[in-house]
Order: structure tokens, then C-alpha cells, then sequence
């Protein structure tokens, strides 16, 4: 097979086509395994790998990068990782949010990110804040986030709207569950990336991947980086999206 030539990070209007870009994050542990590290080490090598997937979502032109920072399920990890993830994620935001505003970035959160701590949920609110006139580029994290809980929270507030008769159940339609999403105001996910050669989606997305590409490289995430973004824009380019038609 002839090898293909590195994709341009800088060639101005994207050719991919992709609008909203989503990414399972995973291989942290396995890479810090793999080098006799501590956990933690691999979860810092890993907001590394964040940092320069958000420069380089912006460089090829995406509107929106979503990342699966912390899952509903991830509570059952032990309390110690639970706390390093948190102290991660807050000096993530403290460092790296006057960078995002500076480019114009908008920062989103998706998921019940008020039951994290207080502080954190003020900090993340303050930065969300700061960031919202912005015109640039989403980046979306998701905190204390799985799709199944997603979908109950919108059956819910459907629900609420039909008993305050704003509704007729006969007439929910796909516009107003996706109106009740956590992603209402997000454009529609074309391309899903999971790292670490693991092939499932882990309650992520779900509603939304319906008819999204995936995705899946043995690239542990701490080794991710703006080639490998690019690598899976350029294989999305490739693909023939039908969305059920011929």
C-alpha cells in the first residue's frame, strides 16, 4: 500500500468536512503500566495530550471537540485516583483557560458537573462564564458524565413538559430530545475517536453517535497528538456517509 503524505495542520479551510469531533480518552493507565509508572503519570501525560489535541482541533478547523474527561461510572475507581483526576482538572483549568480565551475558544461542560465539589463547580462555572461571548471553537468536557443518565434526564424533563400540557406526548419528536440533551446547543457529532485499541463506545454519546463515524487506533491517549487527530479527519474524509439512504 502506498503511504500517504502527513496531513497539513495549517492549509486554512478544512477539506475533512467534520464539524463536531468527540474522543474516548483511554490508555492513561496502560501507558503509565507500561513504563512502571504510577497511575497518576499517565493521567498527567494525558491532559499533555489534551492540551495539544484542543491546538490542534483548532488548527484543522473544527468547531467543536468534545473530550470524555470523567464518566458517571469513573466514582468507582478508587477514592485516591478519584482526587488526583479532580486536582488535575482543576489545575487544568487554571492553567490553560487564559490560553483558551485568548484564541477565542468557547469551554462547555457537558454531564452533572454540579455534583462535583463546590470549588470545582464554581471554578468551572467562572471559566465557562469567561468564555462564552466568545466566536471561536467549543471545546466541550465531559464531567460525571454517561449517556444512559442522559437520556433519563431528557425522558424526565419530556416528561415534565407534557404534564404541564407545553407538549402532546404523540407529537415528542427527534428535534425535542435532542433540545433536552446536554449537547442541545453542540452541532451534530460526525466523528467518534476512542485511543487504546478498546472498541466501544462506554456509555458515551450514545443518542448522538447514532449516526456518527467511529473511530478506533491502538494509540494509547497520553501518545495522541495533532497527527493522529489529523490521521483520523483524513480517514473520515474517506468515508461515504449515507445516513440510511443509497
Amino acid at each position: 500500500m502506498a503511504s500517504q503524505a502527513k496531513p497539513d495542520l495549517t492549509s486554512g479551510a478544512p477539506a475533512h468536512g467534520a464539524r463536531h469531533v468527540a474522543i474516548i480518552m483511554d490508555g492513561n493507565g496502560r501507558w503509565a503500566k507500561k513504563r512502571f509508572l504510577p497511575r497518576i503519570a499517565g493521567h498527567r501525560a494525558g491532559v499533555e495530550a489534551v492540551r495539544r489535541v484542543a491546538r490542534a482541533a483548532q488548527e484543522l478547523g473544527l468547531e467543536c471537540l468534545t473530550l470524555y474527561a470523567f464518566s458517571s461510572e469513573n466514582w468507582k475507581r478508587p477514592a485516591s485516583e478519584v482526587a488526583d483526576l479532580m486536582g488535575l482538572l482543576r489545575h487544568f483549568i487554571q492553567a490553560d483557560l487564559d490560553e483558551f480565551h485568548a484564541n477565542g475558544v468557547r469551554l462547555r461542560i457537558i454531564g452533572n458537573y454540579q455534583a462535583l465539589d463546590p470549588s470545582l463547580v464554581d471554578l468551572i462555572e467562572s471559566a465557562v462564564a469567561r468564555t462564552a461571548g466568545n466566536s471561536g471553537p467549543i471545546i466541550a468536557i465531559a464531567l460525571n458524565y454517561g449517556a444512559q443518565d442522559e437520556l433519563v434526564r431528557m425522558a424526565q424533563t419530556l416528561a415534565r413538559r407534557v404534564a404541564a400540557g407545553e407538549i402532546a406526548a404523540e407529537e415528542i419528536g427527534i428535534s425535542d430530545v435532542d433540545a433536552a440533551l446536554y449537547t442541545a446547543d453542540l452541532p451534530p457529532l460526525d466523528l467518534m475517536i476512542r485511543t487504546s485499541g478498546e472498541q466501544r463506545l462506554s456509555n458515551f454519546m450514545l443518542w448522538q453517535a447514532a449516526y456518527a463515524e467511529l473511530y478506533f487506533t491502538d494509540t494509547l491517549w497520553p501518545d495522541f497528538d495533532g497527527r493522529a487527530l489529523a490521521a483520523a479527519l483524513d480517514a473520515f474524509r474517506l468515508r461515504d456517509r449515507r445516513f440510511g439512504g443509497l
